[in-house]
């Protein structure tokens, strides 16, 4: 007897020994990529196991991107960041946290995935909000993220700037038109999901302009036909960018499995896993197996209007910029 509980605790404590060496990553992400990690962290985790025959643990940090951003350069120890917007990763290669080159490093600009920003009304569209013209309208209200704490409220901003300047506006034109957008914003979320919490558990607003990858996180929380989604005639390309923080792996010695992880996200398994959660895929083969959830819209690039997200940020986010111009805090 004494044998066979020796036997035992031998056993238990090499399973908890294997455990403890289990390689463990922390990726650092925005907030309404949440359930797509619940997944994808599964299916690498399996995969790794498969061809390497190595326990792995993925574990996860949310929250407004520009948020995480500044955990990750104030000391939170991720190994990975996987954000929504270039100029969260570019604050931290600013830093010396991720590499100077990281945009190099992965394939697409190391964005294995993209999004774009579109309404969600309730159900029935009782206010009929069609295009970005009907948010400015007298007695609607826009609930959306800041764009000061998340790549999500940046996003809509210059979704709805580049509406006007697409449409031929001129620059002048598109300020007056996203001031007029904000007066109708009666709190600003501190990121996507928060924006999601108080359009839906607190019941504010008429439309939530957030990413499309967000109508199904939607119905899966809070069930299918709480709201609708609406496609704007013109939108935005929002890049979803990933980078290994460099700080992290070199002191934990997690380089070569941080690599491994963000390259798995280009694998069509990865990918497959993108498009369930309405994140638009960088394979042609799953983006084109998915047509029916990617809607045909016209869309533009931050560079086509901005010079590139560094400068938008400069322009119009920065502390005096643009944006704190047009905006009164309630």
């Amino acid at each position: 007897m004494q044998r066979f509980v020796r036997l035992s605790l031998l056993a238990t404590l090499l399973a908890a020994s294997s455990f403890v060496h289990a390689q463990t990553l922390l990726n650092a992400s925005y907030d309404v990529a949440r359930e797509f990690y619940k997944d994808v962290n599964a299916a690498f985790v399996a995969h790794t196991k498969k061809t390497t025959g190595k326990e792995v643990k993925i574990d996860q940090s949310h929250g407004g991107s520009s948020a995480q951003a500044r955990a990750v350069n104030d000391g939170l120890d991720a190994d990975v960041v996987t954000m929504n917007t270039t100029t969260d990763i570019d604050f931290l290669a600013g830093t010396g946290i991720v590499a100077k080159d990281w945009a190099q490093r992965f394939p697409g600009n190391a964005s294995p995935t993209s999004s774009t920003m579109l309404f969600l009304v309730r159900n029935g569209n009782p206010k009929n909000i069609r295009d970005w013209d009907d948010l400015i309208k007298p007695g609607v209200q826009v609930i959306v993220v800041n764009p000061k704490t998340g790549g999500n409220g940046r996003m809509a901003y210059l979704a709805a700037w580049g509406y006007v300047r697409k449409k031929g506006g001129t620059d002048a034109q598109a300020a007056e038109f996203v001031g007029k957008l904000y007066k109708n914003v009666p709190v600003l979320a501190k990121g996507g999901r928060d924006a999601t919490s108080i359009f839906l558990q607190r019941n504010t607003g008429d439309v939530l302009v957030t990413f499309e990858s967000e109508v199904v996180s939607v119905d899966r929380e809070f069930g299918a036909g709480k709201v609708d989604a609406v496609h704007p005639s013109i939108s935005i390309v929002a890049e979803n960018p990933v980078a290994v923080v460099e700080r992290t792996v070199n002191r934990k010695g997690t380089g070569e499995l941080a690599r491994a992880y963000l390259q798995y996200h280009y694998t069509e398994e990865a990918q497959e896993i993108a498009a369930q959660h309405a994140l638009r895929p960088r394979s042609p083969a799953v983006l084109k197996k998915y047509a029916s959830t990617f809607k045909p819209l016209q869309l533009f690039r931050v560079e086509d209007y901005f010079g590139s997200l560094a400068e938008a940020q400069k322009v119009h986010f920065n502390d005096g910029g643009q944006f704190d111009r047009l905006y009164t805090v309630k």
